[in-house]
């Protein structure tokens, strides 16, 4: 029998993952409006922006600036991937942190220099002294799926990563189709033995659309149990350390269809589609999602 919730949350990571690939580098003020046109959409929870290098990634130098400057609404996210990223965004203020991992040794390795397991060694306590400080702790598991350098990676191996994670009180799991290539069935098992294995987690799917098929997973997720999903406003964003991967999920496409499954966001659709008017001249590419380019025409 085909089962829906009645809601659903979007995370909304343009501001984020979205921009920080982006080749050219958008002003603070246009991050910050576009952030707060999000906010007037009906977006309560957001990845604002991380706290790395600015000499690795540029685009984010500003992140102690979109964190102070940001309106406080809902839950809001920053990327952390080391001790010192971690420290600065507590001194900045962020409440709720993001680190990550891949679940493939190769990606982790071309993604942070780490295997998988040194990478959990590092993150173990820093987790842990992140919860005893009670710091939301939102683990991204990446390469969930399939690996571009090793291919389909085990149900298994996933599992046992994302219960690493639980057993050090982690509040949320994201895990994401990095390179686009799940599909509807792989993600509905996938999810449901998520969602059976950690009840007490949050639980969020991260589809990227490389082969046009995010919104299948994302529908299998549903069925699987999921009721929180990442997006990206106007589909902006991809993985440098993961070739042939694009965009993440459209915002405006996934909120239209699960809107039209009577599945609530609480998000209003044109005000999102005005939010990415924002963002779009701003950017390298143009926005060519369903529901932004019929907003267009529309207008």
């Amino acid at each position: 029998m085909f089962s829906l919730p009645k809601n659903a949350t979007i995370i909304e990571v343009g501001p984020r993952d979205g921009l920080q690939n982006e080749g050219k580098l958008v002003k603070t003020e246009d991050k910050l409006q576009f952030i707060a046109a999000l906010q007037q959409a009906g977006i309560q929870e957001m990845e604002l922006t991380s706290f790395v290098s600015p000499k690795w990634v540029p685009q984010m130098a500003d992140a102690k600036e979109i964190v102070a400057q940001t309106k406080k609404v809902g839950r809001q996210f920053v990327l952390t991937p080391n001790e010192r990223g971690i420290n600065a965004a507590l001194e900045s203020g962020a409440q709720s942190l993001a680190v990550f991992v891949g679940v493939s040794n190769t990606f982790n390795k071309k993604n942070i220099n780490k295997t998988t397991e040194e990478s959990m060694e590092a993150l173990k306590p820093l987790i842990i002294n992140l919860k005893k400080q009670d710091v939301f702790v939102r683990a991204c598991i990446s390469t969930a799926f399939y690996c571009p350098f090793e291919g389909a990676v085990s149900q298994e191996a996933t599992l046992a990563l994302c219960r690493q994670f639980v057993e050090w009180g982690v509040d949320e799991l994201s895990v994401a189709d990095t390179i686009g290539m799940a599909n509807p069935k792989e993600s509905y098992e996938l999810f449901a033995n998520l969602v059976e294995a950690f009840p007490d987690v949050l639980m969020t799917a991260h589809f990227h659309d490389t082969r046009r098929m995010a919104l299948a997973n994302i529908s299998a997720a549903l069925q699987a149990g999921v009721t929180r999903f990442d997006a990206s406003a106007g589909g902006l964003g991809g993985c440098p350390f993961a070739p042939g991967a694009t965009g993440n999920v459209a915002t405006e496409d996934v909120v239209n269809m699960l809107h039209r499954m009577d599945v609530q966001t609480g998000i209003d659709l044109d005000m999102l589609c005005q939010a990415i008017e924002k963002i779009e001249p701003h950017v390298t590419n143009p926005v060519t999602t369903g529901m932004y380019t019929l907003y267009k025409n529309q207008a």
